[in-house]
């Protein structure tokens, strides 16, 4: 996922909104790697105090010295913790920076290259190929190997910060730091590959150690499990993660965009009664099935309304929002053929195409605005720059949103 892109579930990546990924597939986490500061005093003793608990709960005097026996503390994660962009999205914005066209075209693209895996996946689990891929281009744009390189840090000195050093939760980040040393032990990864956020997500679709050990698969059968590198381990974990945890319905779909038509909210009813309570599907197809179960949902008064069903919220277990999930659900979708949303939200703009971003991120540079490239993805560089050209040319509000507006006074002013 990318940094501007997620607000992190308890149950998968406690802690890691706000710093991870935000558009992945607009960038990744667009965090820049920094490097370690010397240990501060007291350190040295909260180690030994450590080593002592990490032996204890099984992890080998050899990996403890590999790992442990000369590391320094990441120190600035704690800056990357307290002082995340704030970026203040309606969500019309959230859904379009998301369901860019970039992420639509690639995720194409990856599938057509995994189709034989995504088969495999559904046959196993029963989860739809969109989810997954959606998933995976937000988390990680699909694996682009950029986003490993230029994006993520050492996880070893990282966690250690985070587990000696961050006194809300250091309980979770020490159990996090063995996670990932047993990782190590068991000989799935080394300490040099295990490269993540500032919080310890890995690879194509952001495991947090624990996710690693416990819903981690060999599903490629190549004797270790790994996110990195192919993604065979990583999209079937991540569907054993819907189903397990999510409590993934095989064979539904997430839910409809619908006509409301006047009916309210109540609770769970099947896909016959909201039919008979006036509710159609707003491409006018349909339900079908029709004796599943779904809720109605309206996230922005006179936007588009939605029945959802169990597997939105199995999306939504992998990051608590609302707003996350939707843009899972409608990117996978998208990349499968669907299109936009049929009711537009209130005072919204089209997204834009991959080239008017691109000529948006062109534009920006060539006025001074450092985008961090200009491929197409929209991450926190791009959007940092549309923030600083809205408050230089007084575009209010000041969003750092890339849409038509910017776009149009760039073209003015060039």
């Amino acid at each position: 996922m990318t940094q501007a892109d997620s607000q992190q579930s308890p149950s998968r990546r406690t802690l890691l909104h706000a710093g991870l990924v935000a558009g992945l597939g607009a960038g990744a986490l667009l965090v820049s790697p920094l490097t370690a500061l010397a240990a501060p005093p007291g350190f040295e003793q909260w180690r030994n105090g450590f080593r002592s608990r990490a032996l204890a709960k099984g992890i080998s005097e050899t990996t403890w010295a590999r790992v442990m026996g000369h590391i320094e503390p990441d120190m600035s994660v704690f800056a990357e913790l307290r002082s995340q962009p704030e970026f203040k999205e309606e969500l019309w914005q959230y859904i379009n920076r998301r369901v860019s066209d970039w992420r639509i075209i690639h995720g194409k693209e990856a599938l057509r290259k995994n189709a034989a895996l995504f088969a495999r996946i559904e046959k196993d689990f029963g989860v739809e190929r969109g989810t997954l891929l959606a998933l995976w281009g937000v988390e990680s744009a699909y694996g682009d190997p950029l986003v490993q390189q230029n994006h993520m840090r050492p996880v070893f000195p990282a966690l250690t910060a985070l587990a000696w050093n961050e006194p809300r939760r250091r309980a979770y980040w020490e159990t996090e730091l063995i996670n990932a040393l047993r990782i190590v032990d068991r000989g799935w990864s080394t300490p040099e590959e295990m490269q993540g956020s500032w919080a310890g997500a890995m690879g194509h679709t952001q495991w947090m150690p624990e996710v690693w050990l416990n819903v981690g698969m060999d599903y490629d059968h190549d004797g270790r499990v790994s996110p990195f590198g192919k993604p065979d381990d990583a999209l079937g974990s991540t569907a054993r993660y819907l189903v397990d945890r999510g409590k993934y319905h095989p064979g539904e779909h997430w839910g409809y965009e619908v006509r409301a038509n006047g009916a309210s909210a109540h609770g769970n009813r099947t896909y016959a009664a909201w039919t008979g309570a006036g509710v159609t599907r707003a491409d006018g197809a349909p339900f079908p099935q029709p004796n599943a179960s779904a809720q109605l949902w309206t996230p922005v008064p006179g936007g588009p309304s939605f029945l959802l069903g169990p597997n939105f919220y199995s999306v939504r277990s992998y990051n608590p929002a609302m707003s996350y999930a939707l843009a899972i659900c409608h990117l996978g979708d998208r990349v499968l053929g669907a299109p936009p949303f049929i009711q537009p939200f209130p005072d919204s703009e089209r997204a834009l195409t991959l080239a008017e971003v691109q000529e948006m991120q062109t534009r920006l540079t060539k006025a001074g605005f450092d985008t961090g490239g200009t491929d197409g993805r929209v991450g926190n560089d791009t959007m940092q720059a549309v923030k600083d050209y809205q408050n230089k040319m007084g575009l209010l509000p000041a969003d750092g949103y890339g849409g038509l507006k910017v776009l149009a006074s760039l073209r003015q002013k060039s």
